[in-house]
């Protein structure tokens, strides 16, 4: 009963951090389009105190829509704020991350082949891993380095492929990417909470006390809505990478995790370009060129165990045995491995008899191979095992 109320509890604020995330998403896209597209407005608006106009039309009406450069004459009554979306989003997923990886711990989370943990010695280890990420961040944001756009981005990136680096010590694979993920989207949340908020209530109180709102207090919240718009895609990325152990699985996976965030980042200034009326596709090409590339690299650089020559291949029973132990805790009719008790075998694959693995050796070898399954390694085969299986299967 217990893991049948964790699976509906993980369903409903993963349901719930997906909703939340495209509003939040849809918002941070939307107003750095908007911003980026804003056109000179006509002189009488200038006179007014707007720096920048546009139309649009969306389902069957047409918008008219002005920023101004600091602040209205007066402060309407009603003030649309954008922040729920943002905290929804980080809150559910902090609750994701407890309930899977951190209740989940020694299935999820651990890999004593990498470093052997308590369940709580992981824990802290996450915990800690996000907060000094953040603080790390919150430092860089505040340097003069903020005011040039290159080389802050390159520095970012370097920091986040070194917490990619570093996760990837003290993680398990998909832990790890986790991980990384929930930095982002600490620093993002973040950037909302301890950057775009009090600036904008900044400018609001200024316009309040009948005063011209002090330029930096809206440059700075853009230059944080900025960041976070730069890294949405790598974020979104890493929501779904669980679902592609070809990434999180490979043997050096916090290497194709850093290259993914830089191409995703990358790919996303085209588009920031083109708002600003700059078309350059060759942008999108690089990018495009680069993830084929990595592909390429990752297929040649991933650890694969192949068939042995000559191999003394195990009796049927000592490899059931092996298969009972480390892949029908999950691949079962009724799962024994934590979080998965109440979801029945993963895919519809149950690998209970020796008929059913033998029909599906193609896809098994191919997956064990390449270190995909177990996923994550979570029921820890040894690569000796690895190896006696694949032999085994080869020869039925």
């Amino acid at each position: 009963m217990e893991a049948y109320f964790l699976e509906w509890l993980n369903l409903f604020f993963r349901w719930f951090h997906v909703i939340a995330g495209v509003a939040w998403i849809g918002a941070s896209f939307y107003f750095v389009w908007l911003d980026n597209s804003l056109e000179n407005p006509p002189q009488w608006k200038k006179d007014k105190g707007i720096g920048g106009d546009l139309w649009a039309i969306h389902g069957g009406g047409f918008y008219e829509v002005a920023k101004y450069k600091l602040g209205p004459e007066a402060m309407p009554k009603n003030l649309h704020w954008f922040k729920w979306e943002a905290y929804t989003t980080w809150l559910t997923g902090m609750v994701m991350l407890w309930i899977i990886y951190y209740v989940g711990a020694e299935s999820f989370l651990i890999d004593n082949s990498k470093l052997e943990l308590s369940q709580w010695e992981a824990i802290g280890l996450g915990m800690g891993f996000i907060a000094i990420g953040f603080a790390v961040y919150e430092i860089l944001v505040k340097t003069p380095l903020r005011h040039k756009d290159g080389a802050f981005g390159l520095v970012l990136f370097a920091f986040l492929a070194f917490s990619a680096w570093v996760a990837d010590q003290l993680f398990s694979d998909r832990g790890a990417y986790i991980h990384v993920g929930a930095l982002i989207g600490s620093i993002m949340a973040g950037n909302v909470f301890f950057g775009i908020m009090p600036s904008q209530r900044a400018l609001v109180e200024a316009v309040q006390r009948g005063e011209a709102p002090d330029p930096k207090y809206g440059a700075f919240a853009k230059l944080r809505s900025t960041h976070n718009n730069y890294l949405t895609l790598p974020l979104i990325f890493i929501m779904i990478s669980n679902h592609y152990p070809m990434t999180y699985s490979h043997e050096y996976g916090w290497a194709v995790l850093a290259a993914i965030i830089f191409i995703t980042g990358f790919a996303r200034h085209f588009f920031n370009l083109r708002h600003r009326g700059e078309f350059k596709p060759v942008i999108l090409v690089i990018a495009a060129v680069m993830l084929v590339a990595l592909a390429g690299v990752m297929a040649h650089t991933q650890k694969v165990v192949a068939p042995s020559e000559n191999a003394t291949v195990i009796s049927d029973e000592q490899a059931m045995n092996i298969m009972a132990a480390r892949c029908a805790t999950c691949h079962a009719a009724q799962p024994t491995q934590p979080g998965f008790e109440a979801a029945g075998a993963p895919a519809g694959v149950e690998l209970e008899s020796i008929d059913t693995v033998v029909a599906m050796k193609q896809k098994l070898i191919e997956v064990t191979q390449t270190g995909y399954m177990p996923l994550g390694n979570m029921t820890q085969m040894t690569d000796e095992e690895r190896q006696q299986i694949i032999d085994w299967m080869a020869s039925k």
